[in-house]
């Protein structure tokens, strides 16, 4: 495949990841983030640009390390456990740099900001990643459009529950109830978009 192709094909997985296959909202990835710290849009742009830092950055370390390391001594089965390891290292610079350069942003991110972690679209963007056989430039823009649209989303919901006056709210909806409504909605109109890119 000659450069051009491989530039399309790699905005086509971007695109993909950010809308289409939506990582949050189409596979429910990485939720308890996402509903804990999208009350306010401020603190939801900065674990927005942390987790796109952290998955583009970990999709492109678990690559080499799946492809130079893994495959040629034959212990492809160890992926789980080298792709957390080398999530977690990739974090705790993530928590270091945020801690001494935005400090505000560090304390308001709390426990979150470690969780990201354990945060199940991080290591499913890197399984997904090996399980499609994506080359560097693919890993690459998939991490990078996963983040995308994580951050969308987690911007959409924030931007959602600052606007909602509670008392317009029937009682019993308030609070988890309502929010799982506009995930529901929210995921219905993401999942729209595969419709668009397949013509109708």
């Amino acid at each position: 495949m000659n450069v051009s192709g491989e530039l399309t094909q790699a905005l086509v997985v971007a695109f993909s990841a950010a809308f289409t296959g939506n990582i949050l909202l189409t596979k429910f990835l990485g939720m308890c983030p996402f509903l804990s710290v999208s009350r306010q849009v401020k603190t939801a742009t900065g674990l927005g640009w942390a987790v796109i830092f952290v998955l583009t950055g970990t999709c492109m370390l678990n690559w080499a390390v799946y492809r130079y390391i893994l495959v040629p001594l034959n212990l492809e089965f160890l992926r789980f456990i080298l792709f957390i390891v080398m999530i977690a290292a990739f974090v705790q610079f993530v928590e270091m740099v945020l801690e001494r350069y935005s400090p505000v942003l560090y304390q308001n991110l709390g426990i979150f900001l470690p969780l990201i972690t354990v945060n199940c679209a991080i290591l499913g963007a890197s399984l997904f990643m090996v399980i499609r056989d994506y080359s560097f430039i693919n890993a690459v823009s998939f991490g990078l459009g996963s983040g995308f649209g994580w951050m969308l989303a987690i911007l959409a919901m924030a931007g959602i529950r600052e606007k909602l006056k509670p008392e317009r709210i029937p009682k019993g909806l308030r609070g988890p109830g309502i929010t799982l409504i506009i995930v529901g909605l929210m995921a219905l109109a993401f999942i729209g978009f595969t419709g668009v890119l397949s013509g109708g």
